[in-house]
């Protein structure tokens, strides 16, 4: 079954044209973290990540978690994901929102190691219209497929996986 995606406003795109935006929102996807965790672990300036992360507020990505107290005492203010652009269609022909995942990709494959990769093809095909999109369609509903049931692994403890699918035309015909 494939998920109905809405369309993403211009602001939400813009948000989502980042790849500091993008690894935010995967890291607070399961895990509610603070702009210093974020900052740490993205290795940037705390200033910098108050920035990404006002912008993915304002966006309606992110969200106030309850405040907790940290490990010193002092109060918290945790991040989390909303999951709202897992359900946005970016569209086709937005190149910085499609570059940034790529690059987000990437860092997250960088930090992650080599030896991380379970598994990983490359191909080039000859498709028409229609055979392209029941390419793209199928694929979708097999990961659509596996992300809907996925409550349940997690809470089984299983490891997390990430990875991206990206098809694009190799001759550029005007």
């Amino acid at each position: 079954m494939v998920r109905d995606r809405t369309p993403a406003t211009a602001t939400q795109a813009k948000a989502l044209a980042s790849p500091i935006r993008l690894r935010i929102l995967r890291l607070c996807l399961n895990d509610e973290m603070t702009n210093k965790q974020l900052a740490e672990r993205l290795e940037c300036d705390p200033s910098t990540l108050h920035y990404h992360a006002k912008i993915l507020l304002d966006a309606g990505f992110l969200e106030r978690a309850e405040p907790r107290h940290g490990s010193s005492g002092a109060l918290e203010k945790p991040f989390r994901s909303t999951g709202l652009s897992w359900t946005l269609d970016i569209g086709t022909g937005n190149v910085d929102a499609t570059l940034a995942m790529l690059d987000a990709f990437r860092a997250e494959l960088a930090e992650a190691g080599g030896a991380s990769v379970e598994s990983w093809s490359r191909f080039t095909y000859h498709l028409d219209a229609a055979a392209l999109d029941d390419m793209a369609r199928r694929i979708q509903a097999i990961l659509d497929e596996y992300v809907a049931s996925d409550g349940e692994r997690r809470r089984a403890g299983h490891p997390q996986y990430g990875g991206i699918f990206a098809l694009h035309r190799i001759d550029h015909a005007d």
